[in-house]
């Protein structure tokens, strides 16, 4: 999955539970996003892991969705 994909769809989980997505902090190998005060760690790759990306998004609909 591309990387923008996977923001883009994290945006869209934010914004159906009425929370923000904002980018904390880059490093040399991942950025920090946090979602409804919790961080995700995002790889800085422009290909991002199918199983990676798939953990990222169900982490990111736990957090917003309280399961």
């Amino acid at each position: 999955m591309k990387k923008r994909e996977l923001v883009k769809r994290l945006r869209e989980i934010a914004g159906s539970a009425g929370v923000m997505l904002l980018l904390v902090r880059q490093g040399g190998n991942h950025e920090i996003w946090s979602i409804g005060g919790e961080l995700l760690v995002i790889p800085r790759h422009r290909e991002i892991n199918e199983r990676t990306a798939r953990s990222i998004i169900e982490r990111a609909q736990e957090v917003t969705h309280g399961s």
